[in-house]
């Protein structure tokens, strides 16, 4: 079931997932509104949505055009407003000091965007300090009314698929894991019954909204697994109401912003404006597009970015996307290798029709899909057609530094037309010794050379051509089936989970 929903997911991107989750939210509180199940007034909700998501589409549009005069995110100012509807009470009447503060709290979150950043980074996840800002200034707070028991089910549901979408399952577990137990420590030490106050947390909090949503935020989260970690724990330990500095405390907006400040003093922000200099057709359906980036900048090879490209006509997949960069930090331009198919996205309909012109932006740099710090340690590198772009980055440092690893490539297409590459891996076998075997899978094709075998990499091929396996760390990239085939077969060769590693290609096409 769970491979399944897995390529339902593949279908839709993260962003377009989470805004049908938050108007699935939105809705599914204007029928319990109905109901009766809610203490609000479907006119109140309808009217709170109303007014902060033009506020949020206009005010966007016009910092957007101050500060950078580029094209307009409308998904993430839709996205924000959602987020603002569903934490702040809906009014009760059109008063103007309600009407002022859902402006005011629609103003500072699309506002944060632009003025509170590094390098052209937003610090802050927007509608959190928002609601910060607003409870300081006209005294008017949020309530997270999301987090009630009539919207938990709804809540929980898409929450799972959210997360269960971009692998972070980790984060969050430990976050909601450090949330319970800080909050029966809490108990114990004020007295209140720890039984009521986990009760309370499960069932009438933002912890799991906060969790979902907030928590995850892309542009605000640490990059690397240990970071996000830490980052959860924090945040699970700062949740609490009963967590308190002085006479302040604990609201979850305070504790998400305060957790920002972490995630940013331990994270590389970086925001680049590259400008296309070259494509080139690396397959017969495969491109890579480099470019100059207008700034130096540090990464590790194997880790991804999010690609922002501004288009019209959008389809329902949005305009960003996560590419790896197939460049080595060796090398002074940027480049990610896609696959093309028919009836492709707007969004890779508009890759093909960058010139030198056209915007586009790369920030967040992420991933733990890197290479150990021990040299020493024997590796294996498993690759399915365009999931071979961390290895092209890895193997290309390593040959420019001269830094020498035991590694096995293993790397599948359908024809001998359909590897990527070959030029990087064939100089680093002349170099360093890197061994890299091509795997045809297409009927009719005929190996054409001795580093070349036909079928699919199989249990028998892993043996055959990586016969010390039990002593290696495997490296698994290409499309999501494959990964998880490869790496039940991985399993059944014995090899624990923690000589596996994965790297999915979510196939947005």
């Amino acid at each position: 079931m769970l491979k399944v929903l897995d390529r339902l997911l593949d279908r839709i991107t993260m962003y377009r997932l989470l805004l049908y989750y938050l108007i699935a939210l939105v809705v599914a509180a204007i029928g319990l509104s109905i109901v009766g199940a809610l203490h609000f007034t479907v006119a109140s909700i309808i009217e709170s949505t109303v007014i902060i998501v033009i506020a949020c589409l206009v005010i966007n549009k016009i910092l957007a055009a101050i500060f950078y005069n580029a094209p307009t995110n409308y998904e993430s100012a839709y996205i924000t407003a959602l987020i603002l509807v569903l934490i702040i009470t809906p009014p009760n009447g059109s008063t103007p000091e309600n009407i002022t503060f859902l402006l005011a709290a629609s103003g500072l979150a699309m506002a944060s965007k632009y003025v509170l950043t590094f390098n052209k980074k937003h610090i802050f996840n927007p509608a959190a300090i928002a609601v910060v800002v607003t409870a300081l200034g006209p005294m008017q707070s949020a309530s997270w009314w999301v987090g009630t028991t009539a919207m938990l089910p709804f809540v929980l549901f898409g929450g799972f698929l959210l997360v269960r979408k971009i692998h972070r399952e980790r984060m969050v577990l430990i976050f909601f894991g450090t949330t319970l137990i800080t909050t029966i420590l809490y108990s114990f030490m004020t007295g209140i019954s720890p039984v009521s106050a986990v009760s309370k947390t499960l069932m009438t909090s933002a912890m799991f909204f906060l969790g979902f949503v907030m928590l995850t935020e892309p542009l605000t989260t640490p990059p690397t697994l240990r970071k996000r970690t830490w980052y959860a724990v924090l945040m699970g330990i700062l949740f609490p109401p009963q967590f308190h500095v002085l006479s302040l405390y604990s609201t979850p907006e305070l504790a998400l912003v305060a957790g920002n400040i972490f995630s940013f003093l331990i994270s590389p922000r970086v925001k680049l404006f590259p400008t296309l200099t070259q494509k080139v057709r690396i397959s017969p359906d495969s491109v890579d597009f480099v470019f100059n980036p207008n700034r130096t900048f540090t990464y590790e090879p194997g880790q991804y970015m999010e690609w922002t490209l501004p288009h019209d006509n959008r389809d329902n997949r949005g305009n960003r996307r996560y590419f790896t960069l197939a460049s080595s930090p060796t090398e002074r331009d940027v480049r990610i290798g896609i696959k093309f198919y028919n009836n492709g996205s707007s969004y890779k309909d508009a890759m093909l029709a960058m010139t030198r012109k056209t915007p586009i932006v790369a920030d967040h740099i992420s991933g733990d899909f890197t290479m150990p710090s021990d040299q020493k340690q024997k590796l294996a590198f498993i690759a399915g057609g365009i999931g071979v772009t961390p290895f092209r980055s890895m193997i290309k440092y390593l040959d420019d530094k001269h830094e020498f690893r035991d590694i096995i490539l293993l790397y599948s297409a359908r024809t001998r037309h359909d590897f990527a590459y070959t030029n990087v891996f064939e100089h680093a076998r002349d170099s360093l010794g890197i061994q890299t075997i091509y795997a045809m899978t297409g009927k009719d094709e005929q190996p054409p050379n001795s580093h070349c075998r036909h079928g699919r990499i199989s249990r028998k091929m892993i043996k055959a051509e990586v016969p010390d396996y039990m002593e290696r760390v495997f490296y698994l990239s290409g499309t999501q089936a494959m990964v998880s085939t490869l790496q039940d077969t991985l399993k059944g060769l014995g090899l624990p989970n923690s000589q596996i590693k994965i790297d999915y290609f979510s196939g947005y096409a």
